[in-house]
C-alpha cells in the first residue's frame, strides 16, 4: 500500500494529505469532549486521563507511521519521526499557550502528576541520547537499549499514575481559572467507550494515511529521510495532539492538555521497540547518528522549559506566550537549525 500511495501524483497525494488532516481534525476535537466524560464516568484525573486516554490514542498515527517506514526498512524514517514527535508535540503546548492567551498556561496546569510525567519524559529522552551515543547491541534481533527504554516508558507511566494520586504538594489554587461546567453525558459507560474507540479508529486510519502521504510528498520534494522523519512527517502524525489539546485548554482542561503532551510522548518512546520488532535488521537506534542524538535533546531541552514554567507558575508572558513557552519555541527554531548542519 505504502509503495502504490508514493507512486500517486503529487497533486493527489496533496489531497489525500488535506483530507487525512480534515479527518483528524475532526476527531480530535471530539476526543478531548469524550475522554473527559469517560475519565469522570471512571473517577480518574484529568493528568492521568491525558497521558493514558488521550495520550494513547493520538499515538496511534506514529504507530502507523513507525511499523509502515520500518517494514518498508527505513528505520531512520522511523526513528526520526518518533523523536521529531516528541519535540513538535511540546511545541504545540506553545499554540495551547497562544490560545490561553490571557496569561501563561504553565501558571494553570501545575499538579504533581504533571510534573512527573515531564521529567521522566525528559530522563527517557536523554536515555535515548545515551544509547545512540554508547550503540545498541541487538540479541536476537532486538536491541538491548530499546527493550530498556520501552521497559522505563511503562514504569514511568505506572510512577505518573500513582504520583497523581499521592497528597505530596499541593498549589495555591486561589488564582486559577476553574473548568467550565458541563452537563454530564447521560450516554451509558459502553457506549462512550464505544464512541472513544470508533475515534481512535478513525485517527488510526487517517493517522497512517497522513504519513505515508507526507513521506510521498517529502520523496517528491527530494528531502532527507532524517529531516523529513523529524518535520514532516513528524508535524503531520501530530495534528490529533493539535485538536486535543486546543480543545482541552478552551474547556479549561489544562492538566489533560499537558498531560496528553508529556503522555504521548512517553508512549511514542515505547514504539522504538515497534520499530526495532519489524525492521529485520540491525537495532533502529544502532544505525542513528548526530542527527537523531540532537532531535532528543531538543525535544528534552523544549520539555525541561515547560517543566521549569510547571514550577515557577509565574505568569509572565510575551506575544501571548508564557516564557517557557516563547523559550521553547526558541529551542526548537535553534535545535532545527543545527540539526540542518549534521
Amino acid at each position: 500500500m505504502a509503495e502504490r500511495i508514493a507512486a500517486l501524483p503529487l497533486a493527489v497525494l496533496i489531497a489525500v494529505f488535506l483530507a487525512a488532516a480534515a479527518t483528524v481534525w475532526w476527531a480530535g476535537t471530539r476526543l478531548t469532549g469524550q475522554v473527559d466524560q469517560v475519565a469522570r464516568r471512571l473517577g480518574l484525573g484529568q493528568a492521568f486521563a491525558g497521558m493514558v486516554l488521550l495520550g494513547g490514542i493520538t499515538s496511534l498515527p506514529e504507530l502507523a507511521s513507525v511499523s509502515t517506514a520500518s517494514v518498508t526498512g527505513d528505520a531512520t524514517l522511523a526513528v526520526n519521526n518518533l523523536l521529531g514527535s516528541a519535540a513538535v508535540n511540546v511545541l504545540l503546548l506553545v499554540i495551547a499557550d497562544i490560545v490561553f492567551g490571557r496569561e501563561a498556561l504553565t501558571r494553570v496546569a501545575a499538579q504533581p502528576g504533571t510534573l512527573m510525567q515531564g521529567v521522566l519524559g525528559m530522563m527517557l529522552l536523554g536515555a535515548v541520547a545515551g544509547v545512540i551515543l554508547w550503540g545498541d547491541v541487538g540479541v536476537a534481533g532486538v536491541g538491548v537499549g530499546t527493550v530498556a527504554v520501552a521497559a522505563a516508558c511503562l514504569f514511568a507511566m505506572r510512577v505518573s499514575a500513582g504520583f497523581e494520586r499521592r497528597d505530596v504538594w499541593r498549589r495555591a489554587d486561589d488564582d486559577t481559572d476553574e473548568p467550565k461546567e458541563e452537563k454530564p453525558d447521560e450516554r451509558p459507560l459502553p457506549r462512550l467507550l464505544l464512541g472513544l474507540a470508533l475515534l481512535g479508529a478513525a485517527i488510526l486510519a487517517a493517522g497512517a494515511l497522513l504519513a505515508l502521504s507526507a513521506d510521498g510528498i517529502a520523496a517528491r520534494a527530494g528531502l532527507s529521510s532524517g529531516m523529513v522523519g523529524f518535520l514532516l512527517v513528524a508535524i503531520a502524525t501530530s495534528l490529533p495532539e493539535l485538536s486535543s489539546v486546543t480543545a482541552a485548554v478552551r474547556a479549561k482542561r489544562y492538566e489533560l492538555a499537558v498531560g496528553d503532551i508529556f503522555g504521548t510522548n512517553l508512549f511514542n518512546l515505547t514504539l522504538l521497540l515497534v520499530a526495532d520488532l519489524l525492521s529485520g535488521g540491525e537495532p533502529v537506534l544502532a544505525a542513528a547518528g548526530p542527527f537523531e542524538v540532537l532531535g532528543a535533546l531538543v525535544a528534552l531541552l523544549m520539555t525541561g522549559a515547560f517543566v521549569v514554567g510547571l514550577l515557577e507558575r509565574r505568569n509572565r508572558t510575551i506575544l501571548r506566550m508564557g516564557h517557557d513557552a516563547a523559550a521553547a519555541l526558541v529551542i526548537f527554531v535553534a535545535g532545527v537549525a543545527a540539526m540542518a548542519t549534521v
